[in-house]
């Protein structure tokens, strides 16, 4: 598992670009047949650049197109990838959207007098559902300085047709750069998804039960969510008050009005997935518990304490789902609390679930589902998630003394720090479960600096950077061998 913006690059954060490619190369050295990467929607500074929050479900983040790609395309000349250069350890995302930004102004220039018009005009015209309607949002939260939507003049809020015409008139440039964009970046992910499939490795992307409010799709599709009359929030996702949180967590994002998606036969679930499958050989589905049940929260108050529980028509959704993508499509994110009724749904449709290792060593308890010995085949092994320390930070500074000897039990030697991250992995490879991923950190045995994400804070997350010196030869060597071992790669 490794996200795009932490792919070794010269400009600061991870791109489509020559990095990416040799990280293909890196996995194809070290026999490993699945890449598992983060959503790759849009993010902004406001929610702190999480991939988690977008204001597209369909739209791709331009800060991951390759300036290098770029150049050889004859859009950017060599110096202006030298100006553009950035070496940091941390993604800056200030620094580098502000120096992207620059470079892509100059790539649009150029790209207006190009041969590939007939090319973008094809990609304009398949994915015309969806990009003309998020580059004129894009333009106007710039016309309206960032704006929620809901607050624009009521012709636009409403997306009168005489007004909407108007507008893309006055702001036809910037709703074309912005398309351009989106035309460069899947131009791009394309070739970098073929480059990894021909040489055995299949991609999984990542798809956030959730959008923004304050999105294009909102904007787009009001009636497809719980809104008012003036099309502002009425209700609210999040999780209920648990051990961990006394008032639970009040997430934000519109809740769905399914009875509307439903009498649209979940066409709009569909015309989603349909486009992220396009983009990956398989998914996985964020929060997958709410397809069930989905906790509400009165937009009004302040925290999750007085939301309730409100059932969504998973029966009739999923057999939508089914008819049209096959089950061995998508992985089930069904971490946490998992209700009776979550269980039987992933049953009865086949779906694959997640479980974490670091997870199965907190109470003593040799039937705990995380524990390799009780897996099924039909599931997907991790050391950790993005949302997890490292294994090795797990064992420094998270896990208690009872934990440790568990795992000591468990595993029938003392563990060490220095080598809890190949303990995992091994624990997971050889396993019955179909996949076993590894967060990057924790192949190279990093500890708790190179953590990618701590839920519920707002500040110094999704920073984390690989560099090509850590691909070592005998890193690939070490992986290839243990997949070998466990009968884990049809490379053998």
């Amino acid at each position: 598992m490794l996200h795009i913006s932490s792919l070794p690059s010269r400009f600061g954060i991870g791109d489509l670009g020559p990095g990416a490619l040799k990280f293909a190369d890196f996995l194809s050295q070290a026999k490993q047949t699945i890449w598992q990467i983060l959503p790759l929607n849009p993010t902004d500074a406001i929610n702190n650049h999480s991939p988690y929050s977008s204001i597209s479900a369909y739209a791709a983040n331009s800060l991951f197109i390759s300036p290098e790609l770029l150049a050889d395309d004859g859009f950017l000349s060599q110096e202006d990838l030298r100006s553009a250069e950035l070496s940091s350890e941390r993604v800056d995302y200030a620094a580098v959207s502000s120096r992207k930004a620059g470079l892509f102004a100059k790539a649009f220039d150029n790209f207006k007098n190009s041969k590939e018009k007939n090319e973008y005009k094809k990609f304009c015209g398949q994915n015309s559902d969806w990009l003309e309607d998020f580059g004129l949002f894009v333009a106007l939260k710039e016309y309206y300085k960032g704006q929620v939507w809901s607050d624009w003049p009521v012709d636009l809020r409403d997306r009168d047709k005489d007004c909407l015409k108007a507008v893309r008139l006055e702001l036809a440039e910037k709703i074309e750069k912005e398309k351009f964009l989106q035309y460069i970046f899947f131009k791009q992910w394309k070739a970098l998804k073929d480059y990894c499939n021909k040489r055995g490795v299949a991609i999984i992307g990542d798809i956030p039960i959730y959008v923004n409010y304050d999105s294009a799709d909102a904007w787009q599709g009001p009636q497809n969510f719980k809104l008012d009359k003036d099309k502002r929030l009425e209700f609210v996702a999040g999780v209920p008050p648990d051990y961990f949180c006394k008032t639970g967590q009040r997430w934000g994002n519109p809740v769905f009005c399914w009875s509307q998606i439903k009498k649209d036969k979940f066409s709009w679930w569909l015309k989603r997935v349909k486009h992220n499958l396009a983009l990956f050989d398989l998914l996985r589905i964020d929060h997958f518990r709410g397809f069930v049940a989905y906790w509400e929260i009165p937009a009004a108050h302040e925290s999750a304490v007085k939301g309730k529980w409100v059932k969504a028509p998973a029966e009739d959704f999923f057999k939508a789902l089914l008819k049209n993508f096959s089950k061995e499509s998508f992985i089930a994110e069904d971490l946490g609390v998992i209700t009776a009724d979550v269980k039987k749904i992933i049953k009865e449709f086949g779906f694959s679930g997640m479980k974490i290792l670091m997870f199965a060593f907190g109470e003593e308890n040799p039937l705990h589902p995380y524990l390799p010995h009780n897996y099924i085949e039909n599931c997907v092994v991790y050391t950790g998630t993005h949302d997890n320390n490292t294994a090795r930070g797990w064992f420094e500074s998270e896990a208690d003394a009872q934990s440790k000897e568990r795992l000591l039990r468990y595993m029938g030697f003392e563990p060490d720090a220095s080598r809890i991250n190949w303990d995992f992995i091994r624990l997971a490879m050889m396993s019955v479960a179909k996949f076993a991923i590894t967060p990057m950190q924790d192949i190279l045995g990093l500890n708790g600096a190179a953590r990618m994400n701590l839920p519920s804070t707002s500040s110094g997350n999704w920073g984390w950077r690989l560099f090509e010196d850590q691909l070592t030869p005998d890193l690939a060597n070490k992986i290839s061998e243990m997949t070998r071992m466990y009968a884990r790669s049809p490379r053998l």
